[in-house]
């Protein structure tokens, strides 16, 4: 014979105290009580459920709210709260992506080459029409390696006429070129090269003093100097260099220093340039 209920036991239809095997309110089944949200049976005298939470003689209008954990969205919830969060976090991040290229394409000028064109992380032409493929990241290029770069976009952004993307590029490659520091003379012309494309000829002429007071037969000082002589103007000075320029460009190019091979055609289209202006005096 079963031995009677704790005066504990709370009917789980009613919620009712009572004792033995039946509620004295609602006949309700004392023992084996079973909860009426998630089914889960529960322990005599129990007055929540030890699965879902709701409590015991809880309505069924109530409890039909959250259906079973083996279908119904009690048991689901959590998986639901996290599946919800994160759509969201997706969401988050992917219009993050969104607004930083949209605002990238938004800042540079319509005519300057895309950001890849500076980094090479972007997608460039493959050969021969082949698909397009990713070239190294900047972020993973030396300082010098970044500078140099930044030097040939710069040039090759003039000489192709693109002002508006030269004056866009041309303070990046500046301060590329400044964080070198100590510069030497190679290093001297290409920021001064720079700053003359983008008429910076103050910043220009600086470098080539620089370059002069180091070594006062420097080619390439003597060369950025009468560039910037030309550009303001100054006939006077734009002689004196060339003079100079004719006078040492032998000797000077004989030492083959790696500055000067490496900017060979500028050396040459100097000396073609002075020369002829000398012809025409």
């Amino acid at each position: 014979m079963t031995s009677p209920i704790s005066p504990e036991a709370v009917c789980p239809t009613c919620a009712t105290a009572g004792t033995g095997r039946f509620c004295a309110n609602c006949g309700s089944s004392l023992e084996g009580a079973i909860c009426t949200g998630c089914q889960a049976p529960l322990t005599p005298g129990a007055k929540f459920c030890h699965r879902c939470g709701i409590a015991a003689g809880a309505q069924p209008s109530v409890a039909g709210r959250l259906p079973t954990p083996s279908g119904g969205v009690a048991g689901s919830l959590p998986w639901i709260v996290a599946a919800i969060a994160l759509v969201v976090l997706l969401a988050f991040l992917g219009g993050n992506r969104f607004n930083a290229a949209r605002g990238s394409t938004l800042d540079a000028p319509q005519n300057a080459l895309p950001q890849a064109g500076l980094d090479d992380r972007g997608l460039q032409p493959g050969p021969q029409g082949e698909a397009p493929v990713r070239g190294p990241d900047i972020s993973q290029l030396s300082p010098q390696e970044r500078a140099e770069r930044l030097f040939n976009r710069v040039m090759s952004l003039s000489s192709q006429g693109k002002n508006d993307s030269v004056q866009f590029f041309a303070p990046m490659a500046i301060e590329a070129y400044r964080l070198l520091t100590p510069l030497d003379a190679d290093q001297r012309y290409d920021m001064g090269r720079i700053a003359e494309v983008a008429g910076a000829l103050p910043l220009a002429a600086a470098q080539a003093d620089t370059i002069l007071q180091r070594s006062p037969s420097h080619l390439l000082g003597l060369i950025l100097g009468a560039r910037i002589a030309t550009l303001t103007n100054n006939a006077t000075a734009r002689k004196s260099y060339e003079a100079r320029l004719l006078a040492v460009h032998e000797g000077e190019s004989a030492r083959r220093l790696p500055e000067y091979i490496r900017h060979e055609d500028d050396i040459t289209n100097a000396i073609a340039t002075a020369r002829a202006a000398g012809a025409a005096r």
